[in-house]
């Protein structure tokens, strides 16, 4: 009974990885594995390529074949694949690893249908990855992880460099106002002033500028502790969110027009924009006029700016790769699948590629990524797009809030509720204006005291529906 209780003991203390080399495959009968995903365009194709390298190498060899189906945009894939682990009719069936970021993950986890990788990783393969990527996936606050870090992105700023220059030379502007979101707005005052009443500034994803902005000045809006969130809506942090916001959009200077802000680069509308590192790839190369010509433009790649005062902070972007719970054959392939592709030769090859950040310490170093990219002949704009991520993921703070219930909802609301706002009071100063109203007054009245207020109380009751 003694040597069975310490046999017992001896098997309980050994790491779940151990397990995992009991698991065992057969090229002579291969796991088909089906993986979604949302890339597209050159994002797809560098990664349908590596997919076939690993099958026609690791794979064969150990029998393993990792099919891809791209579902579109990320949102496209968070819908079919709730669909489908709610068993939707005329929904197709769970795929074996899938593409996701933390809330969707969180939903799915919650119906028990996510597997913990760390019990195909020993402790030390685990170690090679950045923390903050590897804190992200552990969805369950213990060491279990859900969701496995391929690709991360961030955020930085884009100038359409020849009309800058221009704008420079007549005023005296000088770049380093990029560098704070005071200094965004002041510039962007000073063009709109030079340009004849054109807007300046835009950005994609707006949630991010209110979770890592409010992040800065000193509240985190989702706390989460234990599973459990804390919403901190701070009215003074709020302000000057709005008065660096709200009020230059208001006034003209600030503008979103097209889908994303670099067709609004494209078409002339703006000039700069704050956008993904991994959607950087598609900023123009030249401008389009109203009468259908063309002219080259040149681009300058920045660090995404800060608050005065405030320590540098950005958002950590990138969903994650989850695995889907089924046998153990199966939940070792797509591990096996998954180390292979963040391999630093496999994972900077797709990073180079896509305008995406590699995941482990070793390939986000500055010396071996500019070595891959000498070694691929990598210059320009795309070089300077993985520089700045570079910079920006070893000297700013990267966040993401943790998963938690109805955080998807919740998220909307901080993405929508002020940039919506915004858009009103443009739209309703206008419309003052054309009444006979002074410009000033109208947006003063669209975005004074009373009127971020209204905003105020109307975000929070939002906020707290929808977290019902």
């Amino acid at each position: 009974m003694k040597k069975m209780l310490c046999l017992l003991l001896a098997l309980l203390m050994l790491p779940l990885c151990a397990f995992a080399e009991t698991v065992k495959l057969s090229p002579d009968d291969p796991q088909v594995l089906t993986l979604w995903h949302y890339y597209n365009g050159a994002q797809q194709q560098i990664f349908d390529q590596l997919v076939l390298t690993f099958n026609e190498t690791v794979g064969m060899e150990k029998g393993i074949i990792i099919e891809p189906v791209s579902q579109g945009g990320v949102n496209d894939l968070a819908d079919k694949l709730m669909d489908s682990a709610n068993r939707k009719t005329g929904s197709d069936k769970m795929p074996d690893i899938f593409a996701a970021y933390a809330d969707t993950a969180h939903a799915v986890n919650k119906m028990g249908l996510v597997a913990d990788i760390a019990a195909y990783m020993t402790k030390e393969e685990q170690n090679e990855y950045m923390d903050s990527y590897m804190r992200e996936g552990r969805l369950d606050g213990n060491d279990a992880l859900k969701v496995f870090p391929i690709a991360k992105s961030t955020e930085m700023m884009m100038v359409n460099k020849t009309e800058w220059d221009a704008f420079a030379a007549d005023t005296g502007a000088d770049v380093s106002m990029l560098s704070t979101w005071e200094g965004v707005v002041e510039a962007a005052e000073m063009y709109y002033e030079w340009s004849g009443g054109k807007a300046f500034f835009g950005r994609d994803a707006f949630a991010n500028y209110i979770l890592i902005g409010s992040l800065q000045l000193g509240v985190e809006m989702f706390a989460v502790e234990n599973g459990e969130m804390t919403l901190n809506v701070n009215g003074d942090v709020m302000r000057r969110l709005w008065d660096n916001y709200v009020v230059p959009y208001a006034s003209g200077w600030f503008g979103a027009y097209g889908r994303y802000r670099s067709d609004d680069v494209k078409t002339g509308q703006l000039v700069a924009l704050v956008g993904s590192t991994s959607g950087a790839l598609y900023f123009p190369t030249e401008v389009t006029r109203d009468d259908g010509t063309t002219y080259p433009i040149e681009c300058i790649s920045l660090p995404l700016p800060n608050f005065e005062g405030t320590d540098p902070c950005a958002a950590q972007q990138g969903a994650g790769m989850v695995v889907s719970k089924s046998t153990p054959e199966k939940e070792y392939a797509a591990v096996v699948f998954l180390k292979w592709f963040t391999q630093e030769e496999n994972n900077i090859d797709f990073s180079l590629n896509s305008g995406y950040l590699p995941v482990k310490k070793t390939a986000n170093e500055p010396e071996v990524l500019a070595a891959a990219m000498d070694a691929q002949g990598i210059d320009g704009m795309l070089r300077e797009i993985i520089e700045i991520g570079s910079q920006i993921t070893s000297t700013y703070r990267l966040y993401t809030n943790n998963a938690f219930d109805n955080g998807y909802e919740a998220r909307q609301v901080v993405d929508t509720s002020m940039a919506e706002a915004a858009e009103r009071a443009l739209r309703e100063v206008e419309d003052l204006v054309n009444a006979g109203m002074e410009r000033e007054a109208a947006i003063e009245l669209m975005t004074g005291d009373d009127a971020f207020a209204r905003w105020l109380e109307d975000f929070r009751k939002e906020m707290n529906t929808a977290l019902k």
